[in-house]
């Protein structure tokens, strides 16, 4: 065989194999129904979720099956504002990236692919004013953010910034200056006396997905781990990991408050920690969601012992926490200018709210910022500390999302309730037999 025949098996193998997209906007009267049947692989479900969550596309419900070697998803999916999508280019966008050679993400836009930027990742113990310090070093420096996220969860902080040189607008090349933002970096996350050791990398540009990255940072700063005492919290989601009798399979079940890229966030977890899912179902809304996956590790067999799948009930736990921050919605739209994000984060300082999560983002000379936030103590938002914060920021350019109560506990059910009965007698998965 030359190489042309090569070549010409190689494409055959992969129009045989790609995934297969169907997009029914007919089947369902509340969401849009999304079939993708592809070749059961370790990342093959994480890819399918990843798309349509950087579509902007909310999971009402999902069940996924593996037959052989194919493995069938099905999604129903809304907007963001819970309607049908009547948009044909994000049909087409859905299609085109998930029936891609290439790797599907990347046809998105949500991974940052730029020769002018430098890439920092920071770890480091979480804590107020950390936010704004960070910020006024990279403005000190003359650091133009140009896109960055921010996760804190017990007691962690993780970062993943884009930056350029501000007197040039392209990425800094200097090593002494590269040298200098790093070490100062690494002192104010180094913070006082921290029995944490602080990580920070700068670097050119890498393909990476931020949402996936972060999840990544705070699993190895190991966010999961929490003091015996806070293990019973009823605040937190109700997870359990069982074995499947005969079956040779774990099922992990997730109680928890519904949110857009819940799905996306629990299913990155289990893949990261090495578990393929067979098969899986989703239902979830705006007040709570249930998930459920029967999963093996890819060596091919299930947990084997208590202390697997206490780890896997923790860190399912803490992935579905780490995007689910408890405190008051900030968003701000302006005019993007030098030194902006420093200003607003020690403006937040100064009136004494934590930032529990940040993600900003700048294009065609205009900013966006989002931001949970508490008070210094990890407690709701006085009001009458946002009307002071409106007086310095102006009416036009901040908004506050949501509102200022408690956020409700995570609804607690037992496993037997949603698990083997839910998914069984679930229609989608009749006709599929476990293997």
């Amino acid at each position: 065989m030359d190489d042309h025949d090569v070549d010409a098996y190689a494409k055959l193998l992969r129009r045989v194999n790609s995934p297969r997209v169907v997009v029914d906007n007919d089947a369902c009267e509340h969401a849009t129904v999304i079939q993708v049947d592809t070749v059961k692989r370790q990342g093959a479900l994480l890819e399918v979720v990843q798309v349509l969550t950087d579509l902007n596309l909310v999971i009402t419900k999902a069940y996924m099956s593996s037959d052989g070697v194919w493995f069938m998803n099905v999604f129903y999916v809304t907007d963001d504002h819970g309607n049908k999508i009547g948009d044909e280019g994000i049909f087409n966008c859905i299609e085109k990236a998930l029936e891609s050679d290439a790797c599907m993400v990347k046809s998105t836009g949500k991974i940052l692919l730029s020769k002018e930027h430098n890439l920092i990742e920071l770890t480091g113990t979480d804590r107020p004013g950390l936010l704004s310090e960070v910020c006024a070093v990279l403005t000190d420096l003359r650091c133009s953010v140009v896109n960055a996220e921010i996760w804190a969860h017990n007691a962690i902080a993780a970062a993943v910034i884009h930056i350029t040189d501000q007197s040039t607008g392209t990425a800094i090349e200097d090593p002494r200056k590269l040298s200098l933002i790093k070490n100062l970096l690494y002192n104010v996350l180094k913070g006082h006396g921290d029995f944490r050791t602080p990580i920070v990398s700068i670097s050119a540009p890498v393909e990476i997905h931020t949402g996936r990255r972060l999840h990544q940072m705070m699993f190895a700063a190991r966010d999961f781990e929490r003091p015996d005492s806070e293990n019973g919290d009823s605040a937190r989601p109700y997870v359990t990991v069982l074995d499947c009798p005969g079956r040779d399979y774990t099922v992990v079940t997730a109680t928890s408050i519904g949110r857009p890229k819940l799905v996306f966030d629990t299913v990155c977890t289990l893949t990261d920690m090495q578990y393929l899912v067979f098969h899986g179902a989703v239902v979830t809304d705006s007040k709570k969601a249930y998930q459920e996956y029967y999963i093996r590790h890819v060596d091919g067999f299930p947990t084997s012992s208590e202390a697997e799948r206490q780890r896997v009930t923790e860190c399912i736990q803490a992935a579905i926490e780490r995007r689910a921050s408890e405190g008051l919605q900030l968003e701000l739209f302006t005019d993007d200018h030098f030194g902006l994000l420093s200003y607003i984060t020690r403006i937040l300082r100064e009136n004494g709210l934590w930032p529990k999560s940040a993600e900003i983002s700048t294009r065609n000379g205009k900013a966006k910022h989002n931001y949970i936030v508490t008070d210094v103590s990890g407690n709701p938002v006085d009001p009458k500390t946002i009307f002071l914060i409106h007086q310095q920021m102006g009416q036009t350019v901040l908004q506050v999302k949501g509102n200022l109560s408690v956020p409700p506990k995570f609804p607690q059910e037992t496993p037997r309730s949603f698990l083997f009965g839910g998914l069984f007698r679930c229609p989608s998965f009749q006709n599929f037999g476990l293997n």
